[in-house]
């Protein structure tokens, strides 16, 4: 058989796949749409005060693992310190910083030596001490050896003293209500829900002041522009279409609410993962099979964190998803397709594994073979064009639908004029910069292949436009 008459079973092949890829993100954002009309009609903005009332509020503890981060730590502990909560305590996990990060707290904070006593429920690494801050009585800071920021997150665990736990980034700035909306669903459902995920955007560009922000705007550089619209497709119709259905599996390190019961059972984060956020919510998926519950994804809480601005880093941290998504994939191989695990296992892992986890490798042979039949005139001009629609003109017109809704969910003024840049970027999104994001997840899939742990570096600049604008006059 000559490759002209292999052509039309390949063309065949590839369309069906690429139609199957963009009629799963289509149903995927449909479900998301119910799912933002249904928070919204629940939503009653007039129950705030009774929500924060110190009777109704669990307490909540705020686990912020730091290592390195110094440009950050200080501006994100001081907008927590301003979230409009009744009851809730900062604990800041240095783990093994090799710069100024623990100095920066002590003099942000002015830290002493806490005796308090720390629960050994998961193994960590040593700690060395906890302090707490004499000017804030509701902070402290537990300094340890560094062991990644699993092991840090597990230590910030053991020290916890409440039955809620919030995970969070160094670099991440949340909104004043944003810990109210997400303890909403532990308020209402306290018996159900063992984990709450809220949505992350894009901080670079925004005017961040001492970890609050001020002002919101679209980032400056291109590329952060496509990863704010990439952001946006991913909460809005990933994670919200995967939570209608109750197999959502992936909660942002960013931002995420959980119980400390249901982890510490599960044994805490995997330390031999660089996706612990993704595998961490995969086992309360399994958790929940038997002992009940649910995870929970949401639209409105919002926190905001940096992105890369170098390509470089870029391609280093989506290789490090893609890598983390085959470890977990593979970790947890026994639960898919199997219904016992509910919609988890029987659909959305095998459709992560098909649409997700080997999407590029298929996606780059489409686009290889549709090249390849134009170079070598074994096209036929109807698949070349029904292609065409299919990889580029639907998949536009889905990240536009995510602009759109997001819109409507999250309704801040960002400047006249916003919504019309987001939805040029949305278009051109999808003309080099996906196909360009494929190749970096490519390199994540053949270094799980080749075993590799590393955890690579990315360059941090710090919050906001004031603090990008440093870091380039420093480096002239």
């Amino acid at each position: 058989m000559n490759i002209f008459e292999l052509s039309p079973m390949v063309d065949a092949g590839v369309l069906t796949y690429f139609v199957a890829l963009q009629t799963f993100y289509t149903v995927l954002i449909a479900l998301a749409v119910v799912e933002i009309a249904r928070h919204q009609a629940r939503r009653l903005p007039e129950l705030d005060p009774t929500i924060l009332l110190e009777k109704s509020t669990p307490p909540i503890t705020i686990l912020v693992p730091a290592r390195n981060e110094e440009k950050h730590v200080v501006d994100t502990v001081l907008g927590l310190l301003a979230l409009e909560y009744a009851k809730f305590e900062i604990l800041v996990i240095n783990d093994g910083s090799t710069d100024e990060t623990l100095q920066k707290l002590r003099d942000e904070f002015a830290l002493q030596p806490d005796t308090r006593p720390i629960r050994q429920s998961i193994p960590t690494a040593e700690v060395r001490g906890i302090f707490r801050s004499m000017t804030h009585p509701n902070m402290r800071v537990l300094d340890k050896m560094g062991a990644g920021k699993a092991d840090a997150l597990n230590a910030g665990i053991n020290a916890a003293r409440t039955p809620i736990f919030c995970s969070i980034d160094a670099d991440t700035v949340v909104i004043r209500d944003g810990l109210l909306r997400m303890s909403e669903a532990f308020i209402h459902e306290p018996e159900e829900v063992v984990a709450v995920g809220g949505t992350v955007r894009v901080a670079n560009g925004c005017e961040i002041n001492r970890g609050i922000v001020e002002q919101i705007n679209p980032p400056d550089g291109w590329l952060a522009k496509f990863q704010q619209v990439e952001y946006l497709r991913s909460f809005i119709f990933g994670r919200l279409g995967l939570n209608r259905l109750g197999g959502n599996l992936i909660i942002s390190g960013a931002f995420g609410l959980f119980s400390r019961k249901a982890v510490v059972d599960v044994g805490g984060y995997d330390t031999s993962t660089v996706a612990e956020d993704m595998e961490l919510v995969v086992k309360l998926q399994r958790y929940v099979r038997h002992h009940g519950g649910r995870v929970v994804q949401l639209s409105e809480p919002i926190a905001y964190t940096e992105v890369p601005e170098r390509l470089a880093d870029l391609a280093t941290q989506r290789a490090r998803w893609h890598r983390g998504m085959a470890e977990t994939m593979w970790k947890h191989r026994s639960m898919i397709g199997r219904p016992r695990y509910g919609l988890s296992g029987s659909v959305v892992m095998p459709l992560f594994i098909l649409f997700e986890l080997l999407g590029p490798v298929l996606e780059v042979l489409g686009y290889a073979w549709f090249i390849a039949a134009l170079v070598f005139g074994f096209a036929d001009a109807k698949f070349a064009l029904a292609f065409f629609v299919v990889a580029l003109l639907w998949g536009t017109l889905l990240t536009i639908w995510s602009v759109v809704a997001d819109r409507w969910t999250y309704r801040r003024q960002t400047g006249q004029g916003s919504g019309r840049r987001m939805l040029l970027v949305a278009v051109l999104e999808n003309l080099g910069y996906r196909q360009m994001t494929l190749l970096f997840r490519l390199r994540g899939l053949y270094q799980f292949l080749r075993g590799n742990r590393e955890w690579g570096h990315i360059e941090r600049r710090g919050h906001g436009r004031q603090s990008l604008a440093a870091a380039t006059e420093e480096s002239r």
